[in-house]
């Protein structure tokens, strides 16, 4: 960003051209300070009105900016001959008045947008109308790395120059709302900002004005470029990081550090609060051992990876929760009841699983998700069959959901718990019940068990069997 308080000496303003809109002329003009450049248009009645201000409360000497003309103001010749004139004339405006750099004419040249001591001054301005309000609603915010860069940078200037006397573009408001933020969201963008050369997420930022975040969201910023997390690892709960490239857990824990090493970890890497963890679409292979340091998840996603295996989950003794889809899982080790033992929720959809072999043991699990995978053979049911707590069970967009009958052939290995179980977020209808006592009256007759009789002393399999 640029920093016209250590670069006075190294601005520079251009009018290169000018073009004709709706028969109105517009004037570019380029601004560069060090390396940041970018350009802002304006017609000429906006220069006057600049003028107006500057003469009346500056000093200015009004009859520096090129005179007015009704008359021919769209000839070619006099619309370069203006331009030529604005062009010097700003010029002389910024050498004169630099040091004192009056508001309107940092606005005019969209130094409130692209400067990091007035872009503060609009963000004080609007927090100082705005922040009760905000406070009282939501206490949520949603900064760009523009205005977190220039936060962190003001943070190292405490007292410069061209603080403006007025409290409401004073800093402290800026200060005073991020503290009592719960919902902090970062959003990035490798878009160049406005008509200038800055690229949001390159941007080195540190967020220790945030002291009560609980709730972190960071999209589209590499976490790398955050150089100081302050107390947010003792406040937050939920945290959300997608599309950042993020292509390992340590890279996160540990963003701070050059070397980015789990065996240099101590307890200022540890995140104390976190219970809901979200990194999907990211590019992680592997849930490394950094994940330790974030011991108190019970939920944790990381949908839309690049994830093979499920590793170290172990190391989350109050995890309950896991979402894997969209990732690159094709089998399960037959030991998955070790690793996720006491999962209530699992979603594994959107990968290429053929069985459901690896399921058989997972005693707590409540909710499977394992539809869009590539599951062919109706018997693979029978492994989660026993599973004592299943109630929600999802297989839609696997082959085996296109067979005839496919829903009560699910069903049917539950037995008296089908009546229990929301297959594709569907409970079964009293007609699809029926037709599973009926298949598993059959499949008992086959195995050559005594059928199994209800209260009334009936056979469970004496009405009329359809064919199937």
């Amino acid at each position: 960003m640029a920093c016209l308080l250590l670069n006075q000496d190294d601005m520079h303003i251009k009018i290169p051209s000018s073009e004709t809109v709706d028969n109105v002329t517009f004037y570019t003009i380029e601004v560069r300070i060090a390396t940041i450049q970018w350009t802002v248009k304006h017609r000429y009645s906006e220069f006057a009105e600049l003028n107006e201000i500057l003469v009346s409360e500056h000093c200015v000497e009004k009859d520096i900016l090129p005179p007015k003309k009704l008359i021919g103001n769209k000839n070619e010749i006099f619309v370069e001959k203006r331009r030529v004139g604005l062009e010097i004339y700003l010029n002389a405006v910024y050498n004169y008045l630099k040091k004192a750099m009056p508001r309107e004419l940092a606005i005019f040249l969209d130094l409130h947008v692209y400067d990091i001591f007035f872009l503060l001054q609009n963000m004080a301005l609007q927090f100082f109308t705005e922040g009760d309000l905000l406070l009282q609603s939501s206490k949520s915010y949603t900064f760009n790395p523009v205005q977190l860069y220039a936060i962190s940078e003001r943070l190292k200037h405490p007292c410069p120059s061209l603080e403006v006397v007025d409290k409401k573009y004073d800093f402290s408001h800026v200060l005073e709302l991020n503290s009592h933020l719960t919902t902090l969201i970062i959003q990035g963008s490798w878009i160049y900002y406005g008509t200038s050369n800055i690229l949001p997420s390159s941007l080195n930022v540190e967020l220790t004005n945030f002291k009560n975040v609980e709730n972190l969201t960071i999209n589209n910023f590499p976490v790398d470029k955050i150089y100081n997390m302050g107390t947010l690892r003792d406040t937050v709960k939920i945290l959300n990081i997608h599309n950042t490239e993020l292509k390992n857990i340590v890279e996160l824990a540990m963003c701070e550090e050059v070397h980015k090493h789990i065996d240099s970890a101590n307890d200022s890497h540890v995140w104390l609060k976190i219970i809901n963890l979200d990194l999907s679409n990211n590019q992680i292979e592997i849930i490394d051992e950094a994940i330790k340091l974030m011991p108190h998840i019970e939920f944790l996603t990381l949908n839309n990876n690049r994830l093979t295996e499920i590793s170290n989950v172990t190391l989350l003794p109050r995890l309950s929760q896991l979402s894997l889809n969209s990732n690159n899982f094709h089998s399960l080790p037959e030991d998955l009841h070790i690793k996720l033992g006491k999962i209530v929720q699992l979603d594994l959809s959107q990968n290429y699983l053929t069985s459901l072999a690896s399921f058989a043991k997972l005693y707590c699990l409540e909710g499977l998700d394992v539809s869009c995978n590539r599951i062919e053979n109706i018997e693979e049911v029978k492994f989660i069959g026993n599973l004592p707590c299943l109630e929600n069970l999802r297989l839609t967009g696997n082959p085996v959901s296109t067979i005839v009958d496919y829903r009560v052939k699910v069903l049917e290995p539950f037995g008296k718990r089908a009546a229990d179980i929301c297959l594709d977020n569907e409970k079964p209808n009293q007609k699809e019940l029926d037709t599973v006592s009926i298949l598993q009256a059959l499949r008992i007759a086959r195995e050559g068990k005594s059928p199994m009789f209800s209260g009334t002393d009936a056979p469970l399999f004496s009405a009329e069997i359809p064919t199937i």
